[in-house]
């Protein structure tokens, strides 16, 4: 017992020896010219971020907001008014038909590689380089893709169904990914004690894990959506350019980013296209902090 007690006033005094020179060493690294240039170059590369997004923003406010008025959200599309209302109308639904076919297969994917596959699975790996891969094809292949599969080889033609299914295409490696990594982020005990009280498998996965996991879910869905309303490459080539609103998911309909395109594209209504930016903008910015309120309110229960 004597010797246990030596042992550890022993350690002690190493630990009080020790804890000024550790001290020192840090006061000497951040004294360090090297430690000071990455510090330079940090906050250098945050301020650069900020300030690129504040000039954009104020850049898209400026030029925009002088130019809005009450035509431009008139139902009816024409030469005179460039209404945006019609776009914007498509936008919406091209998003709620993306997302219905994107969100299941992309979350119940992750949910089968981090909970149900074998570890050592090929398959995993095999899905894994495949979405990887998927995230970095360029839109406008997704836009030929689409075009030739839904328009040609189903005979849609120029449809928002078309451009909803390429559009979920895009955005599902990117869903999964991300919902893949929120799921593995949960602590193992919470499974542990799910098992523990004499929980399935199912029930755990639905009623503990995934609950715990919507913060990161609800971000990969946060940046499909972003993806879904400003692309515009690949919108072209599916569901085309018809400045009505898509009454049936075979019509022809412009989103808000392929109409803003197509307004600079004519330079005919520039001033109505830097106003449908600041629409577009607001959007954005209106769904990204609908999805964080969300995401709190997951996190609180």
């Amino acid at each position: 017992m004597a010797e246990n007690m030596k042992q550890v006033k022993s350690t002690e005094n190493i630990v009080a020896v020790n804890k000024p020179t550790l001290q020192q060493a840090i006061k000497q690294y951040k004294k360090s010219p090297f430690s000071l240039f990455l510090r330079v170059i940090v906050t250098m590369a945050a301020f650069i971020t900020v300030a690129v997004l504040l000039f954009l923003v104020a850049y898209i406010v400026v030029m925009g907001v002088p130019n809005l008025r009450p035509s431009l959200f008139e139902l009816k599309f024409t030469s005179e008014n460039a209404s945006l209302l019609p776009a914007l109308i498509n936008t919406v639904i091209m998003t709620l038909m993306s997302l219905i076919v994107a969100v299941p297969i992309g979350i119940f994917s992750a949910i089968y590689l981090v909970e149900y596959a074998k570890r050592g699975n090929k398959l995993v790996g095999v899905v894994r380089i495949t979405a990887e891969t998927l995230s970095g094809i360029p839109s406008i292949v997704y836009g030929l893709f689409g075009f030739l599969f839904f328009g040609v080889s189903f005979g849609w033609g120029y449809s928002m169904l078309g451009g909803a299914l390429t559009m979920a295409i895009m955005i599902l490696p990117l869903i999964m990914r991300t919902t893949e990594e929120a799921l593995m982020s949960v602590p193992d005990s919470f499974r542990e004690g799910s098992f523990g009280l004499g929980a399935g498998k199912l029930r755990t996965v639905f009623r503990i894990i995934l609950p715990s996991a919507m913060p990161g879910i609800l971000s990969g869905i946060i940046l499909g959506i972003g993806r879904i309303v400003g692309e515009t490459a690949a919108l072209m080539f599916t569901s085309g350019s018809v400045a009505d609103v898509a009454l049936n998911p075979m019509d022809s309909g412009r989103t808000l980013a392929v109409h803003m395109y197509n307004l600079l594209n004519e330079g005919l209504a520039r001033e109505a296209a830097y106003a449908t930016a600041v629409v577009l903008l607001v959007l954005v910015i209106g769904i990204n902090a609908l999805s964080s309120f969300v995401a709190k309110k997951f996190t609180k229960a």
